[in-house]
């Protein structure tokens, strides 16, 4: 197909997606009440997160930091802490980051045009063009990955949508494709419509979708083998061991440094490379600590966009101080204190047998 074409097959979209929305779109608490702040911070949750995932931890972010004012005088401890278990944790220092921009050159009000937004930290193109939709009406496309799905199925378009050359031409189509009006509900129901219909992973369900009668990938019946992708780089392997030391009813924590991977997180004392018991002791005694009694030795995993951890965990009760930068952390401190998911399963032990471990 010529690009004409393919911009004519994603011209008539929007009367039929937008009535198709109208009577399916998902009910979100983000949707119901609709304000730039509340946009932004739910479009920063779900990159790379579950809708069903994000709402619980939507709601509680906006109890505790209700206007952009709160969130850029909010204290950074208790902001990392609210984000606990979301991960990607840039995205949160980078919200307040953004915050108290907006309140030092805006005066706490949001900057209501794409290019702004763009200036903020941790706003892209997609995230701005939610925004600048959503919660200002302007005649902005926001495209994602549900977007590009949508668009290269309906116009069986076999271009690498992770190319960034081929994700501004399709950005660009769909902008020219964007009705003059309700502009923000077409950003919505394209996102829907893409995490409901046609979806990523399985079949897509072409008999529910609006676009059914002039989709090109439904008349060739080639859904599956779109959009194309180029293969994924395999995620580079670190394996580490990971101490969860226990002493009197408390469990010893370190700080991640300010920069680089989980930045400015708590985190179970660990080293480079799996290590059997005796090289452990080894380890343990070279942070000046006794070994009193080891409890468990677990083996767990953790992967990143780029990166995956291979783990081997130690739990044992010790004695002494360890290094001066460490914390011995009591259930209430070490409830305070954010340790990335990375860890859960450590953080699990005690949970669920702190009343033996401890």
């Amino acid at each position: 197909m010529s690009h004409m074409e393919h911009q004519e097959k994603l011209n008539q979209l929007s009367a039929p997606l937008l009535r198709w929305y109208d009577e399916h779109r998902r009910h979100l608490p983000w949707r119901e009440e609709v304000s730039a702040y509340r946009t932004w911070v739910s479009e920063i949750m779900l990159q790379q997160t579950r809708v069903s995932a994000v709402i619980p931890y939507f709601q509680r972010f906006m109890a505790a930091f209700p206007t952009v004012q709160d969130l850029a005088d909010a204290d950074p401890e208790q902001l990392m802490k609210l984000w606990e278990g979301l991960g990607y944790y840039s995205r949160a220092r980078n919200l307040q980051k953004a915050a108290q921009v907006i309140v030092a050159q805006y005066g706490g009000q949001f900057p209501d045009s794409y290019e702004k937004l763009l200036t903020l930290p941790g706003i892209g193109d997609y995230t701005a063009g939610a925004i600048a939709s959503i919660a200002f009406q302007q005649r902005v496309p926001a495209v994602d990955g549900n977007v590009l799905r949508v668009a290269a199925r309906m116009t069986g378009s076999r271009l690498d949508i992770l190319d960034t050359k081929n994700r501004k031409l399709f950005r660009d189509a769909m902008a020219e494709a964007m009705p003059q009006e309700r502009c923000g509900a077409y950003n919505q129901a394209l996102m829907d419509l893409g995490a409901m219909v046609c979806l990523p992973n399985g079949a897509p369900l072409c008999e529910e979708c609006p676009a059914q009668t002039f989709c090109q990938a439904s008349a060739l019946g080639c859904q599956r083998e779109l959009p194309v992708r180029q293969k994924k780089k395999a995620r580079r392997v670190e394996k580490k061991t990971v101490f969860l030391l226990l002493r009197g009813g408390e469990v010893a924590l370190r700080q991640r440094p300010d920069e680089g991977l989980l930045a400015g997180l708590w985190e179970y004392p660990h080293v480079e490379g799996i290590l059997d018991e005796s090289a452990a002791a080894t380890q343990v005694a070279q942070w000046g600590l006794t070994p009193h009694q080891w409890i468990k030795t677990i083996s767990f995993k953790h992967e990143f966009t780029h990166i995956r951890w291979e783990m081997r965990g130690y739990i044992l009760q010790i004695r002494g101080d360890g290094p001066t930068d460490w914390i011995w952390a009591d259930a209430e401190t070490r409830r305070q204190r954010a340790v990335p998911s990375a860890f859960e399963k450590l953080t699990r032990e005690i949970e669920e047998n702190g009343s033996v471990i401890l």
